[in-house]
């Protein structure tokens, strides 16, 4: 039983996982108070977007600088639900039309719109959740990606769609709260979300999906779909050539990247109480993006401590420097990726492993733990034996290899 579980510890790379989970679930808890352990909650749900770049972004090969919009829709669609149970008809009996959202009979609506009533239901609300943002995502990439249009391209259209969706949210202030957003949010189905235990609970709901869509990407990459995914990053036209539609790939990744951001979205409103424009926007999401970059863009784990990292560092710097942390913000991001090109994860690679084992290699010499000759088996390079080479003249072909968890197109000619 163990040994299975150490080879599918193995073969997926569970082991960065299990750590950030211990992290998360076990040492944070214990170490920090409810404040800020609900901030590193709200921290998390940021995470789900991350997690959803790296899925689009550093597999897919596709950025997107208007994933805000599918964290805001995810949170939009929780924040109805939360403000349809808030607004009952006894705590708005001093309204001019009681039973409905203040705001709404603040701007003279008289009564509940239409598209308003299914989120009276906590059920259709958590399918509105994910399929919301999902639509959306699937309308946008299927236009885009049949017609071949990606690169700056998309990242410039998924923009506008960021702005047109803030600019719409804004304006309609009688249907969705306007500026302010959607306040006061505080029970879930008569259960107060403001208590202690409450926050404790959320956090802990916010880490189990967040470890389990971890899990979900991690399948995905590991298997057939995730060696495309690499493959149609760096050569798309072999990989179209080779019969596979690699528009239907993307939308799917985009597709699901947005259902993640989503329900990132739907836990910030549990967790935070309100819901705004100031998370749908361009500037959330190139943060968004930011959190990605600093992590690891290949990384799902590194998108996660980006993610902390970047954010704990604004609240440090805002709390200690509130005149210079927005230049100390700045400092850090262009540090990062400066030094750290891969973000986190790739110092990890790069620096970390390697002197890892070099010390491990040197106790067990010094130990006497490692035969002479293993210890220069061990410090022996490793040979690569070179691809085959077809003879000349022969037809051109192609196929797909998969080399060390990624894939890869070789062709000759």
């Amino acid at each position: 039983m163990m040994q299975s579980i150490q080879a599918l510890i193995r073969r997926y790379q569970l082991a960065s996982l299990l750590v950030l989970t211990l992290l998360l679930a076990v040492v944070l808890p214990l170490t920090l108070d409810i404040f800020r352990l609900n901030l590193v909650g709200k921290y998390l749900t940021y995470a789900f977007v991350a997690v959803g770049l790296v899925m689009v972004w550093g597999y897919g090969g596709v950025l997107s600088l208007g994933q805000g919009v599918f964290f805001g829709l995810g949170g939009y669609a929780m924040a109805m639900f939360l403000k349809l149970e808030a607004s009952d008809a006894v705590t708005t009996a001093i309204q001019s039309t009681p039973g409905i959202p203040d705001f709404m009979d603040w701007n003279q609506l008289t009564a509940l719109p239409a598209f308003w009533v299914p989120f009276k239901s906590l059920p259709l609300t958590l399918i509105a959740v994910v399929l919301v943002p999902t639509l959306l995502a699937w309308i946008v990439s299927f236009a885009m990606f049949k017609r071949r249009v990606g690169g700056v391209y998309f990242a410039i259209i998924t923009q506008a769609v960021a702005l047109i969706v803030t600019v719409l949210i804004i304006g309609q202030q009688g249907y969705t709260g306007g500026v302010n957003g959607m306040t006061d949010l505080k029970t879930v189905l008569g259960w107060d979300t403001r208590t202690d235990q409450a926050k404790y609970i959320l956090y802990y709901i916010c880490v189990a999906l967040l470890v389990g869509s971890i899990l979900v990407c991690r399948w995905i990459q590991t298997g057939k779909a995730g060696t495309l995914l690499l493959a149609m990053r760096d050569k798309e036209d072999r990989v179209r050539f080779s019969g596979y539609d690699v528009a239907n790939f993307r939308i799917f990744t985009f597709c699901l990247a947005a259902a993640l951001s989503g329900i990132g979205g739907a836990l910030f409103s549990l967790q935070v109480g309100f819901m705004s424009p100031s998370f749908v926007g361009i500037v959330p999401s190139v943060e968004m993006v930011i959190f990605a970059a600093v992590g690891g863009r290949m990384s799902l784990v590194g998108a996660v401590y980006g993610t902390l990292l970047v954010n704990a560092g604004k609240t440090f710097f805002s709390e200690s420097f509130p005149d210079l942390w927005l230049f100390l913000m700045a400092a850090l991001f262009i540090g990062v990726t400066m030094a750290f090109p891969m973000g986190l994860a790739g110092l990890w690679e790069s620096h970390i492993v390697p002197w890892w084992q070099r010390r491990r290699l040197h106790r067990a010499r010094t130990t006497g733990g490692l035969a002479p000759a293993a210890a220069s088996v061990a410090e022996a390079p490793v040979a690569i034996k070179p691809a085959p080479v077809e003879a000349a003249g022969s037809k051109s072909s192609g196929s797909l290899h998969t080399v060390g968890g990624h894939g890869a197109i070789h062709g000759s000619t």
